[in-house]
């Protein structure tokens, strides 16, 4: 039997400060003497997984069910492994923090690599390519290009690797003369197209993957832009040192390339296959 359940935010608030404390808590210097669970540990209790609600298409819900490029792996996943797969849904900004923690064994989630999260947790080989990009309103005619971007509203995650990577943005505009504008936080990606198609903000900076999903979905509606970041991976994460664990998931993964059945996933819900993913890899920012 499958077993998987989902965990709610109970706030209404959608610009809200949980993406902050999450990456506070999630600080080494917080951590205190959490330890993570090695895999002997693990075989006799499960694995305790930790997925996103609504990350498409590496994590979402349809008609009550997981699914996702993701979500599909961890179908694979419980083939693969001699114990039981525990699977929590929750809210991206209380997943990292969980996991640093010992809460959960692994997010198994797009997680951007970045040198700050690399401080408290350790990353299996990258799973796509997830440089950022902005979308904007397709029938907004004042954004043609990056130097369009120049003082106007940016929707982004609340906690994410995308909010942390802006100032690559601000470089960027500060070269023609221009400068990033107010910043908005937001629980979840559908919360910030929302408000982008309102009007609320001028664009948003999400991953390509993300984004190429969103425009498939709503091409009346939205126009993917520009690169605005550098080279970017998404991996999944466990607690630092938790050396056994990574191995194991690693070798799941480097499985699943190996006959194919990663690639086939890609191809399904990116659009595209990445076969020249590096085996892990070392962020500058």
């Amino acid at each position: 039997m499958t077993n998987y359940s989902f965990l709610r935010s109970n706030s209404p608030s959608r610009r809200l400060m949980l993406g902050a404390l999450a990456a506070l808590f999630a600080m080494p210097m917080l951590i205190g003497n959490a330890k993570a669970a090695g895999l002997d540990e693990i075989k006799k209790r499960g694995l305790i997984v930790a997925t996103e609600d609504d990350f498409r298409p590496f994590e979402f819900v349809k008609d009550g069910k997981p699914t996702g490029f993701d979500n599909e792996l961890i179908e694979d996943l419980r083939k693969f492994a001699p114990f039981e797969i525990k699977q929590e849904i929750l809210p991206w900004t209380g997943i990292l923090a969980g996991v640093s923690t010992g809460k959960y064994d692994v997010a198994i989630t797009a997680a951007i690599i970045t040198k700050e999260r690399k401080k408290s947790l350790d990353f299996t080989s990258p799973i796509a390519d997830a440089t950022h990009y902005y979308v904007k309103r397709k029938d907004d005619k004042s954004i043609s290009s990056i130097k369009d971007l120049n003082g106007k509203i940016v929707g982004v995650q609340a906690g994410s690797a995308l909010l942390a990577r802006l100032p690559e943005l601000n470089t960027m505009l500060e070269k023609e003369g221009g400068k990033l504008g107010k910043i908005v936080e937001y629980t979840s990606y559908p919360e910030a197209y929302q408000d982008l198609a309102l009007g609320r903000v001028d664009y948003v900076v999400n991953t390509i993957i993300n984004l190429k999903t969103l425009v498939a979905e709503k091409p009346a509606v939205f126009e993917v832009g520009q690169a605005v970041s550098g080279k970017s991976f998404p991996a999944w994460a466990v607690a630092k040192d938790n050396t056994e664990l990574l191995a194991f998931l690693n070798e799941f993964i480097a499985k699943e390339k190996a006959n194919g059945r990663f690639a086939e996933l890609q191809k399904k819900w990116f659009g595209e296959a990445f076969p020249d993913l590096p085996v892990s890899f070392e962020p500058e920012f």
